[in-house]
């Protein structure tokens, strides 16, 4: 069966190896798929990025290196190979060489327990999405590792921006997941996959297309884009103050790593919103059921980074106070809300009663929370004027 057939290619070539040797063996080919499978993601999204934002700009983008541009990746990578690795004298050198190590390791480690298809996930737990967020929050110490060790004002201002911000938001981004695993009762991601597994009048049963499950969507990717730095929440680079942030200081493939590591954790907590809230490698309708189920995993894993682009493209930059503002007079209150939502769902029978109820728990709140940020300021029309 072609859905399962790189599952048997692995156990063919495991069974290859003496038997104590087996376990090492399965868990280098888990760790040479991750890497080799979304290091190709990172690369073909960098440029696929740098072309959707031309257009979106009214440009070309890159269109020298190979046909249509499509080897300017290639070309970026051995630039940041060959390029001059300059450290501070002031700098602690040793600290600076982990930072963008400790930033790259955890993100690959979070993949790993995200399935990619039917019998596909290198590290089956039972709290999967627990260590998921344990090993994600070792990127906020790198990003203070980077910021610290370079002796540079700039980049330790941008480190504590940084700090701030994915501090903030991950509340929220925890609390939007806590309301599946009440849902699913486990915290590992494969039975989650399971609990949102099946069709109801044709439509899949995914937690998406439940009142709850929808705000929780949305919450989370809103903290996702805030956790993964990328605008309209990119203030740890804001380029008109602090030129760039926390790796003001980095250079060569130090710089790369860091690249390398803010779209892997794209990849990766877009990977846990689809296992999360929209079925993870499940078919969207029955009669798709046929697709192999990865091409469903990573067809979903490649609309969820173009909204990334999208938003990129065409939102300006939050200042700070509108950037906590929002995460603790909004966000946290809505991830708060959503949860009792998520538990009257729960135990209220099923039916029409319980669509209104739950919806009308989460829109209400939703109003009230947004007029509150609203309110005192006085927002005019924007006016647009050309140069001619």
């Amino acid at each position: 069966m072609i859905d399962q057939i790189f599952v048997a290619l692995k156990h063919w070539l495991v069974e290859l190896a003496p038997n104590p040797c087996q376990p090492l063996l399965s868990a280098l080919i888990d760790v040479a798929a991750i890497i080799g499978v979304f290091a190709t993601l990172f690369a073909i999204t960098t440029i696929l990025e740098r072309k959707g934002l031309g257009r979106i700009q009214n440009r070309y983008g890159p269109n020298r290196v190979g046909p249509f541009g499509v080897l300017q990746p290639l070309a970026d990578g051995i630039k940041a190979l060959i390029k001059e690795d300059l450290v501070p004298r002031g700098a602690d050198r040793v600290v600076h060489f982990l930072a963008p190590l400790v930033l790259v390791t955890p993100v690959f480690l979070a993949l790993a327990v995200v399935p990619v298809g039917r019998n596909m996930v290198a590290m089956d737990i039972d709290a999967g999405v627990l260590f998921f967020f344990a090993v994600g929050a070792a990127t906020e110490l790198s990003v203070f590792m980077a910021g610290w060790s370079s002796r540079n004002k700039y980049s330790l201002l941008g480190a504590m921006r940084a700090l701030a911000q994915m501090i903030s938001y991950e509340v929220p981004l925890i609390l939007s997941a806590v309301t599946v695993i009440m849902i699913a009762g486990s915290l590992s991601t494969v039975k989650i996959i399971e609990a949102q597994a099946g069709y109801a009048g044709g439509l899949p049963r995914w937690f998406v297309l439940t009142p709850w499950g929808l705000a929780g969507f949305i919450l989370f990717m809103i903290a996702a884009t805030a956790e993964s730095n990328r605008s309209p929440f990119d203030l740890p680079e804001g380029e008109s103050e602090i030129i760039a942030g926390y790796y003001i200081e980095y250079s060569g493939f130090k710089f790369a790593l860091f690249f390398l590591g803010e779209y892997i954790g794209m990849f990766a907590v877009s990977g846990l919103a689809i296992t999360l809230f929209l079925g993870g490698w499940h078919a969207p309708f029955p009669f798709l059921t046929w697709v192999p189920s990865y091409i469903w995993f990573f067809g979903k894993l490649l609309v969820l980074p173009a909204a990334f682009i999208w938003v990129r493209g065409t939102q300006p930059r939050l200042r700070m106070d509108q950037l906590m503002n929002f995460a603790w007079k909004f966000m946290l209150p809505m991830a708060l809300v959503n949860l009792v939502a998520a538990g009257l769902w729960r135990f209220l029978d099923p039916g029409f009663s319980r669509w209104v109820v739950c919806s009308f728990l989460v829109l209400g709140p939703y109003i009230l929370l947004g007029r509150g940020l609203f309110q005192r300021k006085h927002l005019g029309k924007r006016i647009y004027r050309y140069a001619e």
